[in-house]
């Protein structure tokens, strides 16, 4: 399928502009969820084979280890169909509590011959609330075909020193409807977004959103709902162990790494385009994050491996480092919408040997 992707589809949709051709892959998926017959038909041809175990992390079970990255589907459009796309996992957002259009376009760029993209989105989103209703509308915790992550960012014009009532106001519209919360401290395209990698200020957030995770789960009816944070590839080690000392102290459920980067290795050393740069560029570094998160922490605490996913070897790698699970973004970009299904099974083949 990647290669008849590549062959007859790739191409008419490079021939669009970066961010016209993501809207049209949203409509799509849309457009697949709304036709429940045509999603479970290509579901059950994704479906890996009968025997293969699924995957546990933070409470909950994944059918494959493969999931959607945030950014994709920012407002809860198309995730329905992902499971009929072969993915165990998708992840909505990043949702901010106030409604943004983000950043002014151009901005979003595709590097095929490198495999790379730098986007600087911005978190355009329609905001937390408008993202709860849709959501109330389609099937919720329990009754889904895959477990749906909520990506939470910071609102742009929020003062960072407010950042934790802005993440807070997010947490209360979205909680009920998230299998689990991630809180992105991470992007680049939001400015002072990544202060909040900070020790002190993670701290606050961190000890901000788990309080209120403890008090929501002590009301009738109500569950605590597994919380993760995303991180930056360009941290230090230092920086990844305070982070990791502040996510032990609150006892969160997982670690994404990771985000995009600033970095500008190789050929990009002489692009101007800002913003974070994702895809195969970043497939080493991110990795080398992951194997120092598994050794730092014995393993016990559960990573979503993501960074330069764009073949079989790649998710393998970040599962040999240490990773639970694995997304991927602009892996799909250049494979095709049934990427997520090929790696799948990949995997799992992989499992039986």
């Amino acid at each position: 399928m990647g290669l008849f992707y590549e062959k007859f589809f790739r191409g008419r949709f490079f021939r669009l502009d970066s961010e016209v051709a993501h809207e049209r892959g949203v409509q799509g998926m849309a457009l697949l969820s709304a036709l429940p017959p045509l999603c479970r038909a290509l579901e059950a041809w994704a479906r890996l084979p009968a025997g293969t175990r699924p995957v546990e992390a933070f409470g909950l079970k994944f059918p494959n280890a493969v999931g959607l990255a945030a950014g994709f589907d920012k407002n809860a459009e198309a995730w329905p169909a992902a499971a009929a796309l072969g993915f165990g996992h998708v992840e909505i957002g990043t949702v901010t509590a106030l409604a943004q259009p983000g950043n002014p376009k151009p901005r979003m760029f595709r590097y095929p011959a490198q495999e790379a993209v730098i986007n600087r989105m911005g978190f355009n989103n329609e905001g937390a609330a408008a993202v709860a209703a849709r959501l109330a509308k389609q099937a919720g915790p329990g009754k889904r075909r895959i477990p749906l992550g909520i990506n939470l960012g910071k609102s742009k014009v929020t003062d960072i020193e407010k950042a934790a009532e802005d993440y807070l106001a997010s947490f209360a519209l979205l909680a009920d409807h998230a299998d689990y919360l991630v809180l992105n401290v991470s992007s680049p395209n939001t400015p002072g977004l990544r202060q909040l990698q900070d020790e002190s200020r993670l701290r606050e957030l961190l000890g901000a959103v788990t309080r209120a995770n403890r008090e929501r789960a002590e009301k009738p009816g109500k569950r605590r709902v597994p919380v993760l944070l995303k991180i930056a590839p360009d941290l230090t080690w230092p920086q990844i162990d305070a982070a990791l000392g502040v996510i032990a102290e609150f006892g969160l459920d997982g670690i994404i790494a990771t985000n995009t980067t600033l970095a500008r290795p190789g050929f990009f050393a002489t692009v101007n385009e800002t913003g974070g740069l994702s895809g195969a560029p970043l497939r080493v570094r991110s990795t080398q994050i992951i194997n120092y998160i598994a050794r730092a922490t014995g393993g016990r605490l559960p990573i979503v491996g993501v960074g330069g996913i764009c073949d079989a070897a790649g998710a393998g790698e970040k599962l040999d480092a240490g990773a639970t699970l694995v997304q991927v973004y602009t892996g799909m970009v250049y494979r095709g919408p049934f990427f997520a299904a090929e790696l799948a099974r990949a995997l799992a083949d992989r499992q039986q040997t």
